[in-house]
């Protein structure tokens, strides 16, 4: 008997595999009746299920709405102990009423789209297949399952495995069979449009379907398209720590959220979405990401930035700039400071300051109160004991100690010093007593005082920002987080090696990072993956080389400016990009007009008009929205909606448009390497469509095409 079965509906084993596509409502009629009828009886009792639930609803507010007038009426003719009753009922009341509206909302999606796929699998030991149907939810009723939740651990044979020998790991341990049969459906407003029977190709298909529609102002769940690599990625377990480097349009972050709706759904007694936080770069991507877990059943997770938690940290304690786009930096000094600070080699410099500093920099002596003394010896023990902990925190600890022993040898019942008073004469055995003190002292004794530079009275520079956050964790310690037990942060080739090590005080947990090192947006920032294999030597790490995103010739085009060896396009055509030369400012600016008319026109839903800085994004927006109703991405904005959007490239990360048009691609905006990285982030925002304008010579970015 194999082990922990899942039992769906028998089937007749020998039914005939097909291999063909239906592409119509007559085909389904004619050629899949049985399926037009399971979805009819579907239909009608998720339709019971739905009424039910709704009734719970109704019925769970009428509950609390008597309880809560009771109170109101009686509550100074009744005794307090009845009193606490009633509100604990209240209580209960609103949270069945909670999970009965949730359900309510979960049936009422499943009655629009019921389920995507079915499998047919035969156990090992058994003559008929069992047949089982895979949706957004699981779905029982009267004890009997009629919808699988995709994450369901049988649900994962469908995603990786093509028709012969399966299996999938149950709670109890493997179970082996043999997949017989696997259909693809796309149901709408409960409507079946179409159905794809067992062939080899038939999630190519699929994709190739959803793919080809128009992009939207929000990002889908891609549940029905998951593909076995992906899959494998969402349903790891046991990475600890996983880092995902994809190419431009591979889904990784989209894949990231499926992954932690899996792991909700796997450990839902021990984790909720309370416990997930994703750092993401700015508002809008927020924005564009929020319907993915809500859609997937899932309550919607926190977001921060690294702006924010520098805010956090860092409140009361010194004041700091705020980060800004570095390509708008016209200072080279600036510039090379970031840089300094942006390596592996930098945070090793601080480890070995700080190492010494913990040692030499506390010079104790004997401490005497009265007849008490604590030695000079025994002071230095005890703060040497207390390693783990940050400097002042082990001066803490070892005041306490000092305050005990007194305690012990107090048998006369004298006055002793309070444990404060203590505290503050041992923080004066610090040479230096503040974090600032301590930052400055670092870049004295390293020998290269002009790499700190603070303005208007101990204004820390952005990139001093978490190197300074390092040092306090190490003087006075951090706030830590340890509700957060899963973290996701996203554009990871953004970050610097320190910022990685301040997260990793603040956030002692399981992390998803996720990113491409080949589109960094800042470029002061020369680590790379291997750094993030420093850093996080026990990680899992992860690529994905196929982009689903753009089309073929998009892909195409786009290797012309960064020849991305890994990177893979999925056969889905388009038009070729088009590349418009135009006589001057005032002729790029009316080709970018008739490029909005043309769009107008068209059966697409978002243009991206992507500018290099957030300044020339700002300009183009002040001439165009005289004309036509657009939206400008700015540091600012938080949300992103469909039309025509004006933003820079720097803004333009994680979001994709139908269409892109890029202006002024010439040689003298895009020239060097790091611009290269920019031109080929915004080119691959593109789903269909890609126009370049320029006016001089073409950027030699883009190499000559020698078909």
């Amino acid at each position: 008997m194999n082990k922990s079965r899942q039992k769906g509906r028998k089937t007749d084993n020998t039914s005939d595999r097909h291999d063909h596509t239906v592409e119509n409502d007559d085909d389904v009629l004619s050629k899949f009746p049985d399926e037009i009828e399971n979805l009819e009886k579907i239909k009608i009792r998720l339709k019971n299920a739905l009424e039910q639930a709704e009734e719970r609803v109704n019925q769970y507010d009428r509950e609390y709405m008597e309880s809560k007038l009771y109170l109101a009426d009686y509550r100074h003719e009744i005794d307090p102990r009845e009193i606490c009753q009633n509100e604990l009922l209240m209580k209960q009341i609103e949270n069945s009423g909670i999970f009965a509206v949730q359900l309510r909302e979960k049936l009422a999606k499943l009655v629009n789209s019921p389920y995507f796929a079915r499998i047919d699998f035969t156990y090992d030991g058994d003559d008929n297949a069992n047949v089982f149907y895979i949706g957004r939810f699981s779905f029982s009723d009267k004890s009997e399952i009629l919808i699988y939740d995709w994450r369901a651990p049988i649900s994962s044979m469908f995603y990786d495995y093509e028709l012969g020998r399966a299996g999938y790991e149950a709670p109890m341990g493997r179970i082996e069979g043999e997949l017989t049969r696997k259909r693809q459906f796309k149901i709408s407003n409960g409507l079946m449009e179409y159905v794809l029977e067992s062939a080899i190709n038939i999630r190519d298909d699929v994709l190739q379907r959803e793919l080809s529609h128009t992009s939207d102002k929000k990002m889908k769940t891609i549940i029905a398209t998951i593909q076995r690599e992906q899959n494998q990625i969402i349903r790891n377990e046991k990475a600890g720590t996983m880092v995902i480097q994809g190419v431009a349009g591979s889904g990784k972050t989209s894949i990231a959220l499926h992954r932690v709706a899996y792991l909700l759904y796997r450990y839902k007694d021990d984790l909720s979405a309370n416990n997930v936080v994703i750092l993401s770069p700015n508002k809008v991507f927020v924005d564009y990401i929020s319907n993915v877990l809500p859609e997937l059943g899932e309550e919607p997770i926190g977001e921060m930035s690294f702006a924010d938690i520098a805010d956090i940290q860092l409140d009361k304690v010194i004041n700091y700039e705020p980060d800004c786009d570095p390509i708008e930096i016209n200072d080279s000094a600036w510039n090379e400071r970031a840089k300094f600070k942006s390596t592996l080699d930098f945070v090793m410099m601080m480890d070995n300051y700080l190492e010494y500093a913990a040692k030499e920099y506390f010079v104790p002596s004997d401490y005497e109160f009265g007849r008490f003394k604590a030695t000079r010896d025994w002071i230095l023990t005890r703060y040497n004991a207390y390693q783990r902990h940050p400097i002042k925190k082990r001066l803490h600890r070892v005041s306490e100690d000092i305050l005990e022993q007194f305690k012990i040898a107090n048998i006369r019942g004298e006055e002793l010093p309070k444990q404060k008073v203590i505290y503050r004469k041992l923080v004066s055995m610090l040479k230096f007593s503040n974090t600032l003190a301590l930052y400055k002292d670092f870049f004295k004794v390293m020998n290269m005082p002009e790499k700190l530079v603070l303005h208007k009275k101990g204004v820390l520079e952005w990139p001093d920002v978490y190197p300074f956050m390092y040092f306090h964790a190490a003087l006075e310690g951090l706030k830590e987080n340890r509700l957060i037990r899963h973290l996701i942060i996203d554009e990871m080739q953004d970050y610097t090696p320190v910022q990685y090590t301040v997260i990793n005080k603040l956030f002692p947990c399981n992390k998803t990072i996720l990113g491409d090192f080949g589109q960094s947006i800042n470029p002061n920032n020369i680590h790379a993956l291997n750094d993030l294999r420093t850093i996080y030597p026990d990680a899992e790490f992860m690529e994905l080389n196929k982009s689903y995103r753009s089309t073929f010739e998009i892909i195409t085009f786009t290797k012309r400016i960064q020849n991305v060896l890994d990177l893979k396009a999925i056969e889905r055509h388009g038009d070729v990009p088009k590349i418009i030369t135009c006589c001057d400012l005032e002729d790029e600016l009316t080709k970018i007009k008739e490029e909005i008319i043309r769009f107008f026109k068209n059966k697409f839903v978002t243009l991206g008009i992507i500018l290099k800085t957030n300044q020339e994004a700002q300009s183009l927006f002040d001439v165009l929205s005289k004309e036509y109703d657009i939206q400008l991405l700015t540091l600012d904005s938080d949300k992103f909606t469909n039309g025509i959007t004006i933003t820079s490239v720097r803004m333009s990360k994680g979001l994709e448009f139908d269409e892109v048009l890029i202006p002024g691609a010439n040689t003298k905006n895009y020239y060097t390497d790091f611009d290269r990285s920019l031109l080929y982030i915004a080119c691959t925002r593109a789903m269909h469509r890609l126009t370049l304008t320029y006016t001089g010579d073409l950027t030699n970015l883009i190499e000559k095409n020698n078909d």
